[in-house]
């Protein structure tokens, strides 16, 4: 049996261009609900290590939750991919990811 902190970090992975998921969508994923700061974690900590896609991740408000050159960082980087920022907000209907991990 996999490790939580594998089968999230295989979530992350999986996150296609133009998507995003919530820090507690991915931990509901895993099927550990009450895992989210775990996620925030592994976000920050193995990012690099595990080339995830740390910007396709967001807050349950659907605000990206970086601030400073992080948050530009993130914000340009979804942009790229094509999701609109609205008012400091992204859509969490229209982006979310609704396919199999």
């Amino acid at each position: 049996m996999k490790q939580v902190s594998q089968v999230i970090i295989e979530i992350i992975k999986a996150i296609p261009p133009g998507k995003i998921l919530t820090y507690g969508e991915i931990a509901r994923r895993a099927g550990t609900p009450a895992t989210a700061r775990l996620v925030s974690y592994l976000l920050h900590s193995s990012s690099e290590k595990y080339c995830l896609p740390w910007h396709r991740v967001i807050n349950s408000k659907g605000q990206i939750s970086l601030t400073g050159m992080a948050g530009e960082e993130q914000k340009q980087k979804l942009l790229s991919e094509g999701i609109k920022i609205h008012s400091g907000k992204i859509d969490l209907e229209k982006y979310t990811y609704q396919g199999q991990l």
